[in-house]
């Protein structure tokens, strides 16, 4: 796992607040924090919790050292007592919230965070930023598993993005449902499968096409790929295939008409006798793109800016929001942005088939359960100590369960609203 230093990964007036409680003395007030969206992205139908486990870790290496509480001391950003206060940092509070893979939908408390104010609050900024980032991709990514429809899907967007995200993100799509990344660090992190043979350049470097293809089958084996749109891709094919032979893993198109270049593809491949010799396209390739694709002979997709970006939306809008002080729901009244007082639960209703059908939040209370009911929030800290986290293969798994659970419109790639409704329960 990651061993970098989070402390300061946070935003200047976590720490002022900070200071100021502890001289009036609010600091060790008794508060709950949580984490939520108040609506989706545009256009989407669910979000995809992720980043979880990934939190988990950095919040354990969660500690100022000397010189980071040098810095804010000579930048005036705390005083003599918060900096006394920071040396000794410890989270010692309890974290719960909704499984990684987990769908959530508007309101839903994907998180929360409980403790005093002081030891809650500097935790703001690091919570959002990584649970923000990989839900975005994690809901992009889980979009463009459904639209090729069991077709496997590479991620290849590491040069997109900046080079810790680029490895955030290979996880993210990995456990939406991707196959495989060609970011070598995400698969010595997380175990994720890699691939990726040979790019242009490797072809323009070599004096004829023949050649570059002959160097890599020489290197690689058969059980290889070739990008065969460098120059012409119908000559292209015809190079590979003499060169591999008809036993040829895969062919790669990386530009032009997707849809009327497979086709091509396809029979061009069939009359030479490489008939299973699979198309993997690439370019661009979104969600919608993807699904015009559906109908075409491609076996595999690789995906790159649209997955690292969140597909259009590089954020889930998940607040850290103070819902209660020493047993006290507290309020946001703002327009537009109000909030709802006081811990929630929340429980996933279900038909007894197994079709999710309602999520219901209950403030300061427990739901009124039925018989298909499942309870949404775990335990990920208690008292300070990290409980066991579910593996990566385990949430994948529970997010492709979770896709299977709601009702058939709410993995539509059209605007709507979200696949299941949310009802929050007036407090008693």
């Amino acid at each position: 796992m990651s061993t970098l230093r989070p402390a300061l990964l946070t935003d200047h007036y976590e720490l002022t607040m900070v200071s100021a409680a502890l001289r009036d003395g609010t600091a060790d007030r008794r508060c709950v924090f949580e984490v939520f969206s108040r609506r989706l992205p545009s256009g989407r139908r669910y979000g995809v919790v992720a980043g979880t486990a990934r939190l988990i870790e950095l919040i354990r290496n969660f500690r100022f050292d000397e010189a980071e509480v040098d810095f804010l001391l000579r930048r005036g950003v705390v005083d003599e007592p918060a900096a006394a206060w920071l040396r000794d940092y410890r989270f010692t509070g309890d974290i719960d919230g909704y499984a990684e893979g987990e769908l959530f939908f508007p309101n839903s408390p994907v998180l929360t965070v409980s403790g005093t104010f002081a030891e809650c609050v500097v935790l703001e900024t690091l919570v959002l930023s990584v649970l923000n980032h990989d839900s975005a991709v994690a809901a992009a990514a889980a979009r463009m598993v459904t639209a090729a429809r069991g077709r496997t899907l590479i991620e290849m967007g590491s040069r997109r993005a900046h080079e810790g995200a680029a490895v955030a993100a290979a996880r993210a799509a990995y456990l939406a449902g991707f196959g495989f990344t060609s970011n070598l660090e995400a698969g010595r992190r997380y175990g994720i499968p890699t691939a990726g043979t040979a790019a242009h350049a490797f072809t323009l470097l070599h004096d004829d096409e023949r050649t570059a293809f002959a160097s890599q089958v020489a290197t690689l084996g058969k059980d290889t790929t070739l990008l065969v749109d460098t120059y012409d891709i119908s000559q292209g094919i015809r190079n590979a295939i003499a060169v591999a032979g008809t036993d040829l893993r895969a062919v790669r198109i990386d530009s032009g008409d997707l849809a009327v270049i497979a086709q091509q593809s396809r029979e061009l491949l069939d009359s030479l006798g490489a008939t299973e010799t699979k198309i993997i396209v690439s370019g661009d390739l979104d969600e919608y793109a993807i699904a015009a694709l559906a109908a075409e002979p491609v076996d595999m997709y690789g995906a790159g800016t649209a997955v690292v970006t969140g597909s259009g939306a590089p954020t889930v809008g998940l607040v850290y929001k103070l819902v209660e002080v020493d047993g006290r729901p507290v309020v946001k009244r703002s327009e537009h942005k109000a909030t709802i007082g006081g811990r929630k639960i929340a429980v996933r209703r279900h038909k007894p088939t197994g079709t999710a059908t309602e999520e219901i939040i209950v403030p300061q209370g427990v739901p009124d359960r039925q018989p298909n009911d499942r309870l949404l929030q775990r335990s990920y800290v208690v008292g300070g100590e990290a409980a066991e986290l579910p593996t990566l293969e385990e949430s994948r798994e529970h997010l492709r369960q979770c896709l299977i659970s709601i009702p058939w419109e709410g993995l539509k790639l059209s605007a709507g609203d979200p696949a299941i409704p949310v009802t929050v329960v007036p407090a008693a």
